[in-house]
């Protein structure tokens, strides 16, 4: 119901008329009528009105019927009304005219497909004004007006800019509509935010501001999502918004501490872009990554935790008892303690051709914004681990085929068993073992693969405009270099993991050994995939962001 009343709220009935005096008492008779529940927009030339209705459409308002007088120098009624239907194709048409411009109304009907014209003056309203009206308003309700949600972004199919926008989208729960260029709705976008096309994507956010190739922090803070910290210092602060950041910021902010989050892209990590996860304690049924991740950062929220998206941390800084985090972009914060969260990302897939197609059809990580345009294709997986499975189950929906790439001998050394029963009984889906992507072929977008057999070296030329990589963890962790203890591949040491003899290493200062999740640096702790030795799993990451705060407290109780 909310919803119904905010749509009709918006509705807009847009009158013109070069006459002020005219205009005015079109739009007076219209408000008394139809002013609690329709807007009403008037204007007084036929650029006006189309600047207006410009402005209209990008903010996402619904234009019901659009009144225009014959009479206008510059840019007669069905001049205006013919360049008002590139807008609003929808809106209903009505030509406003004099005795004498009766035979130029009756033409219109069949240039512009108007719907109705009227005679002036029309006096009474009651009789010859509202019923008309009253008529095309129904008709107008009753067509396929649907609203669009408030985002939209205008790209290329193939642009991997674009799928990373809608990807940051989706994965921060926002809202929005994707248009492609070449389609009608996309160039009337394009028009009314005054681009041609040439630089895309562009993104028009719910209040009308359009968007040219917007970075990741322009487009957060234009969509609602905080990217600015209220406080210098808190009490902890907590890098990374996977499954472990996450349970850390809610236990945090849950028992007391000033607690803010700090996310470079969407909170979730790669748990997030998880289809389905069907292991998790509690969620018999299952439960997909986007879910998981939602629930979680509401109920975060609601013990008083502060997230920060689209904002890069490039490094860690000791001052006394304070624990600077610095920004790329500059500025920095101080807190208490810090929880090192950051996860990893997937490794990038060693393979000419790869690197200039991805975001063209290849993707690292689920990107579960394209899967309904794998619908009827073939889709090829590279990987055998959770994620490869999941992807494939997810993708198997609607694909004609998903082809599972594993360098291995089986599946059963990375994946887990479940998995493997549900790709056995899925008959659109085929693993090919000991088999590799050697090349990628294509101009645009992906259109070819060259696979290898690892055994026999023998290589095969498939069709292909949809690859997926999930092929290992890289730790996101190169910013800490000089400041926190890693090993050799990236992950983080903590308690144990880093002494040598029982002995702790040189650079720790304190009495006493450094906690099991406490890195090198007193007050700093990991948590998840980024540490040395995880599990890798989303319930040992959101268990240890929780053990990583009862250890702050310990930490904060004996500073």
């Amino acid at each position: 119901m909310a919803q119904a009343a905010s749509a009709a709220a918006r509705t807009v009935i847009l009158t013109v008329d070069d006459d002020p005096g005219v205009s005015r008492a079109v739009a007076r008779d219209l408000r008394r009528r139809y002013g609690e529940s329709y807007r009403i927009v008037r204007a007084e030339s036929g650029e006006s009105a189309l600047d207006a209705l410009r402005e209209l459409k990008l903010r996402g308002d619904l234009v019901a019927v659009i009144m225009a007088d014959y009479r206008m120098p510059e840019m007669n009624g069905i001049e205006f009304l013919e360049q008002a239907l590139d807008v609003y194709p929808g809106a209903r048409r009505v030509l406003l005219t004099a005795y004498a411009d009766t035979s130029a109304a009756i033409d219109a009907i069949n240039v512009i497909d108007l719907d109705h014209y009227l005679l002036k003056p029309w006096d009474p309203p009651e009789e010859k004004l509202y019923p008309v009206l009253d008529d095309l308003l129904e008709a107008w309700r009753t067509s396929d007006y649907r609203p669009v949600p408030s985002t939209k972004v205008v790209g290329h199919r193939w642009s991997a800019r674009s799928s990373e926008v809608r990807e940051f989208l989706a994965r921060n729960q926002v809202p929005y509509r994707w248009y492609s260029v070449d389609t009608p709705e996309g160039q009337r976008l394009l028009a009314a935010a005054g681009h041609s096309g040439d630089r895309l994507p562009l993104v028009v956010t719910p209040d009308g501001t359009p968007l040219l190739e917007p970075g990741e922090q322009e487009l957060a803070s234009h969509v609602g999502l905080a990217t600015t910290p209220t406080a210098e210092f808190y009490d902890l602060i907590v890098i990374g918004g996977g499954p472990a950041g996450l349970g850390a910021a809610l236990y945090g902010a849950s028992e007391g501490l000033r607690t803010l989050l700090v996310e470079r892209s969407a909170t979730g990590g790669q748990a997030g872009q998880s289809s389905r996860i069907e292991n998790y304690l509690g969620f018999p049924d299952g439960v997909s990554g986007a879910q998981l991740t939602d629930r979680a950062r509401r109920q975060a929220k609601k013990f008083g935790a502060e997230i920060l998206t689209a904002r890069e941390v490039c490094s860690l800084e000791v001052n006394g008892s304070a624990r600077i985090v610095r920004f790329s972009d500059g500025p920095a914060i101080s807190a208490h303690s810090v929880i090192l969260a950051t996860g990893v990302t997937y490794r990038q897939l060693n393979a000419p051709g790869l690197e200039k197609l991805t975001g063209c059809g290849v993707f690292y990580g689920s990107a579960l914004t394209e899967a309904p345009a794998c619908s009827g294709q073939d889709v090829y997986i590279v990987g055998g681990a959770n994620s490869a499975g999941q992807a494939a189950m997810y993708l198997a929906r609607g694909a004609k085929s998903v082809t599972v790439l594993v360098r291995g001998e089986s599946l059963s050394a990375s994946m887990s068993h479940y998995l493997i029963q549900q790709i056995a009984e899925s008959p659109n889906i085929s693993v090919r073992t000991g088999t590799v992507v050697e090349a990628a072929h294509g101009t645009d977008h992906l259109e070819q693969l060259t696979l290898r057999d690892v055994v026999t070296g023998h290589t095969e030329l498939v069709d292909a405009q949809w690859l997926f990589v999930f092929i290992g963890a890289a730790p996101l962790t190169e910013w800490l270099e000089g400041t926190v203890l890693r090993d050799e591949h990236g992950f983080i040491l903590t308690g144990p993991d880093m002494t040598c003899d029982g002995q702790p290493p040189p650079s720790w200062e304190l009495e006493r050994p450094p906690y099991h999740l406490e890195t090198n640096v007193p007050g700093v702790f990991v948590a998840g995939d980024a540490r040395a030795e995880s599990a890798k799993r989303v319930a040992s990451a959101v268990g240890e962001g929780a053990m990583a705060v009862m250890l702050v407290h310990r930490y904060l109780e004996q500073s």
